[in-house]
């Protein structure tokens, strides 16, 4: 049976994820920009529309002329962004006020009041910075961190009760899967904060090459100046091309550890969450395939997106099985038959779960 407080965690992880897409959407059509300034646009609270208000906006940002297109796909995220946070505000405050409800998760709720206040200083400073990759890539690990916390904290609310018995080794199959997952999305978010998608335009070789010129020095250089504007980035065709290279890399080690877990989940028994990973990570692998191929059409990129947020999801409902177990508790004995050997006690157990991540 779900716990108070379910369907808002749901409602707020289904927004998340609409707020990464949009996210995702805002930076592929270079809308980062799109209002030069921060919470608001040029100023005002939408994008500047009438005369007085462009003239405004001309006088005091005469570096960054009004596109209205741009802007309101900057401002769109930002106001599905900030009902996020009131939502967040919402789950950690009743968590707070029934902090001493059994299995009322409390810690987690806080956390993410953190995360979310965190995002929007990264929010802000991707645009003060200009689009700084460190910032950018920041601020998009960050809308996967919110996303996956929120699904988490909907599955603890959920009342759905994990796999009775699970294996050490799935544990540490699940974790490397997590891990590298995550690794991977970082090294997606780099691609993009430093325009390295078309690095490379052909497949399975780059530049026709199997291993081509690349500088990897300057490709995760993570000390870029601050001060340029970084819109359409500012490293050279080989620092890109190393930065591609090793995404692709990443997504063939991903590729086969998942596919280790999944044969896992197999032999326990979890065929369903098996299945489930398959797919994801197939669905992946088809977008981004498809992303080179096709040279990065704006559906198939925010598609691409789309699917790591799957993906990430999935891994996280694997560690939810795989790290949440329930045991047999035998009822505590009288103080004098602890001094005897064990025996299989007989009698009345119960049944209780062991929440590692609880509060």
């Amino acid at each position: 049976m779900a716990k108070p407080g379910f369907r808002l965690a749901l409602f707020a992880t289904l927004l998340a994820l609409i707020v990464v897409l949009l996210g995702a959407y805002t930076r592929l059509t270079h809308a980062g920009l799109g209002c030069p300034d921060w919470p608001g646009c040029y100023g005002f609270i939408s994008v500047p529309q009438s005369e007085a208000q462009l003239a405004h906006a001309e006088l005091h940002f005469p570096d960054t002329p009004v596109e209205a297109e741009k802007g309101w796909s900057e401002m769109v995220h930002r106001y599905f962004a900030g009902t996020l946070g009131v939502l967040i505000v919402l789950l950690a405050a009743r968590a707070w006020s029934h902090r001493r409800d059994p299995g009322q998760p409390v810690k987690l709720p806080l956390f993410l009041l953190a995360v979310v206040f965190a995002q929007a200083a990264f929010g802000m400073w991707t645009v003060t910075l200009k689009l700084w990759p460190q910032v950018v890539t920041g601020h998009l690990l960050g809308g996967f961190a919110t996303l996956s916390l929120l699904f988490l904290l909907t599955l603890r609310l959920s009342g759905v009760l994990p796999a009775l018995i699970v294996p050490r080794r799935l544990q540490y199959w699940a974790t490397a899967g997590l891990v590298l997952v995550i690794a991977q999305i970082a090294l997606g978010g780099w691609v993009s904060s430093n325009y390295a998608a078309v690095a490379c335009i052909d497949l399975p070789t780059c530049h026709g090459q199997w291993w081509p010129a690349a500088d990897f020095a300057n490709g995760f250089h993570l000390t870029q100046h601050i001060g340029p504007n970084y819109l359409g980035g500012q490293l050279d065709s080989d620092a890109r091309t190393a930065i591609h290279l090793t995404h692709r890399v990443g997504a063939v080690l991903v590729t086969l550890v998942l596919l280790g877990l999944a044969w896992q989940l197999r032999v326990v028994g979890m065929t369903r969450l098996a299945g489930l990973l398959l797919i994801a990570l197939a669905a992946q692998i088809s977008l981004g395939l498809s992303n080179v191929y096709f040279h990065l059409p704006l559906p198939v990129a925010v598609a691409h997106n789309a699917g790591g947020a799957a993906l990430l999801l999935t891994l996280v409902l694997v560690n939810y099985h795989a790290r949440t177990s329930l045991v047999r508790v035998r009822h505590q004995l009288p103080f004098g038959w602890r001094f005897l050997p064990r025996k299989p006690v007989s009698g009345l157990t119960t049944l209780k779960g062991e929440m590692p991540w609880r509060p």
